[in-house]
């Protein structure tokens, strides 16, 4: 194999390790990375899906290494649910039941969707300016989620204010509301947890999964904006993202990795593996700072590169198509 087509594999096997969790979108710099670097060769090849897909399925196996606690308390509290054949809190008093329900609830509509649309949607994979386009947008959308945030928590204060039975808030909550707290307002967890979400809800954040179809919007950073949006806090919403996103990435490597083992992608297969391995370690990396950053921060900043490089890349690829740049 080509020594210069090893190097791309490792650099995107890295750089999609690193963005799939990050709210900036793995498949959006794939695809604007290689424009830039003149890798049309990488980006127009049969191998290109099904390599992105192997290095999905490296991100899928660090989720569920970092969350594998995580699936083994949801797993027992599903099984004894279905043993019991009753969702309640004799049978399930950690809720643990209930949140693999919230969790295969919201995993359903994405993956029927993405059975759906993958097909016409792929023709537009290859098209940096796209990327670009979608990625100013979804800079836009992580803003719009943070301020939808503020709004459900100025809500919960005047709810907490006049008597009514909102989660309480931390100092922290306030401050981000915008609100001084009243003396007599106990203090708690910033935002509601996944334990008080409904199943409308579970499938309306998991829904919005879908929309990391189109190059350019982050599965992860549309989905925590949905999230916060219904009133999750941030750590919430990124731990709910990153269990929705587990089994929707390693079913998309079940059904597309068998593309590389046919007689003419073989030859690339061993390249592929590597670059699964690397980009699973760059994502156990990245979700267990995420993890950490979003216990105590925002999405505000990753809105901001979202929209400058979105619309710095639209710019020059436009400038291209026009033929004012090479």
């Amino acid at each position: 194999m080509d020594p210069h087509t090893i190097i791309q594999v490792l650099f995107l096997a890295l750089l999609q390790g690193v963005t799939e969790l990050f709210p900036v979108s793995s498949l959006g710099h794939t695809v604007l990375i290689p424009g830039l670097l003149g890798w049309g060769n990488l980006l127009q090849s049969d191998t290109f899906l099904p390599l992105l897909v192997m290095l999905h399925l490296g991100t899928a196996t660090a989720l569920l290494t970092f969350f594998w606690r995580d699936w083994v308390k949801l797993l027992r509290g599903g099984l004894r649910v279905v043993v019991a054949g009753k969702l309640t809190r004799d049978v399930d008093p950690d809720g643990y039941g209930r949140q693999l329900m919230l969790v295969i609830v919201g995993t359903v509509p994405a993956g029927l969707i993405g059975v759906i649309l993958q097909k016409p949607l792929e023709s537009n994979f290859s098209y940096p300016i796209i990327a670009c386009a979608f990625l100013a947008m979804n800079g836009a959308v992580l803003m719009l989620g943070e301020r939808l945030y503020a709004a459900q928590r100025r809500k919960q204060v005047v709810m907490t204010q006049a008597g009514g039975h909102a989660a309480p808030m931390s100092m922290g909550a306030f401050a981000e509301a915008g609100m001084a707290r009243p003396g007599n307002i106990p203090s708690g967890e910033i935002g509601r947890t996944i334990d008080d979400m409904s199943f409308m809800q579970a499938i309306l954040i998991g829904s919005a999964q879908a929309f990391a179809l189109i190059p350019g919007i982050s599965r992860s950073g549309i989905t925590m904006a949905a999230g916060m949006a219904s009133g999750l806090s941030h750590e919430a919403s990124a731990r709910f993202t990153f269990l929705l996103a587990t089994p929707i990435i390693a079913a998309a490597g079940v059904l597309e990795v068998p593309k590389l083992l046919t007689a003419a992608n073989r030859h690339f297969l061993p390249i592929a593996l590597v670059g699964g391995l690397l980009a699973g370690i760059a994502a156990y990396l990245s979700v267990r700072f995420l993890m950490r950053y979003f216990e105590t921060n925002r999405l505000t900043p990753f809105a901001y590169y979202c929209l400058t490089v979105g619309v710095l890349g639209f710019g020059y690829f436009l400038l291209q198509y026009m033929h004012v740049l090479p």
